[in-house]
This record gives structure tokens, sequence and C-alpha cells, in this order.
């Protein structure tokens, strides 16, 4: 069984290419990107799933959004699983770690666009969604919420934004140039 462990900055190679093996280069053209270009996910909600080995098998984030003018929640992807593990639970024990830290962080609601078949075994649903936009194209039965305190979604309504930290550009160190002996 893996060990759900907090993402380090060391992890980000890793985390990429199992998003990569997940789901290919078609994944930075989701609607959901756009929320999280150039975005930190949530304090605390950046999770991993770790083998015996050490090996990284699953990743999850959270991000920050806002729904419409007024309303915070969370978005909640990408979820990923090594597909040699994927039949092994992790990606359900990862589900249950992050929302059980979204609840305790004071998070009172989480969005998503993925398999509902998948997800309704989290408690998350269509309903209350259908006043929400997502700012690019979605499958309206996969755009789906979990509410993590009574009535959260409520009255929700308006586009979907992100307000979660921005990422600061990575510096790349100026080229030097070798010294010449005199």
């Amino acid at each position: 069984m893996a060990v759900i462990r907090d993402e380090a900055p060391a992890d980000a190679g890793v985390r990429e290419a199992l998003l990569d093996r997940a789901f290919g280069p078609a994944r930075f053209a989701k609607t959901c990107e756009r929320l999280r270009e150039g975005r930190l996910p949530a304090q605390g909600l950046a999770l991993k799933a770790v083998d015996a080995c050490g090996r990284m098998v699953g990743t999850l984030r959270f991000w920050h959004v806002a729904l419409g003018e007024t309303r915070g929640a969370l978005m909640l992807g990408p979820l990923a699983v090594e597909a040699d593990v994927r039949e092994g639970g992790i990606g359900a024990a990862l589900m249950r770690e992050g929302l059980a830290r979204a609840a305790a962080l004071g998070n009172e609601a989480v969005i998503l666009v993925g398999d509902e078949a998948y997800y309704r075994r989290f408690g998350f649903t269509g309903e209350r969604m259908g006043d929400l936009a997502l700012p690019g194209p979605v499958e309206r039965a996969r755009f789906l919420g979990l509410e993590l305190a009574d009535g959260a979604l409520e009255g929700a309504s308006g586009m979907v934004r992100a307000t979660g930290a921005v990422a600061l550009p990575r510096r790349v160190a100026p080229a030097v140039a070798p010294k010449r002996a005199a």
C-alpha cells in the first residue's frame, strides 16, 4: 500500500512525467488547465502517494478558485495514478486524504471536471453546478461539485476564476563568462 505525503518542490519532474503518462500532451489544452496556469496549488493540498520503494505512484492537487464574484472554493485536479497500481485504491486514498484536509483547512466546496461514475462515491454531483461556467468548453455532465459545508454551493453562479497564489517565474542564472588568465 502507498503512503500519502505532502508533495515537495523536488517532486516536480516526477509528478509531471506521471501526469504525461496518465493524460498525455492533451492535458495542457483542457479548460481546467486555464485555471491552474501560473498559479500555485492550495497550501497543504498538493499530495503524492509513494510506494514501499519510494516511487511516486499517485498525485492530487487542489487549487483556489472563485465561483462567480463572491464565493471561494477549491478546484480538484489533476488526480493521477501510475497504470501498474491503478486498481490498488491509491486514487481513492488520495481523494479521502485530500478532501479531509480541505475540510480541516476550512474550505467549504470543491469543484472538478471528471468522470461522475468515479467521483460520485466521494459525494460529487452535478447538482447546483448549472449556473456556474468555466473559462472554456466543458462537458456539463463532467462538471461536478461537493459541499464540505452545508449549502456552500447553493445559489452559486457566474464564471469560475483562479484566485490562488501566483507562481513566480523560474529564474535562470545568467551565464557567467569564464575568467581569463592574465
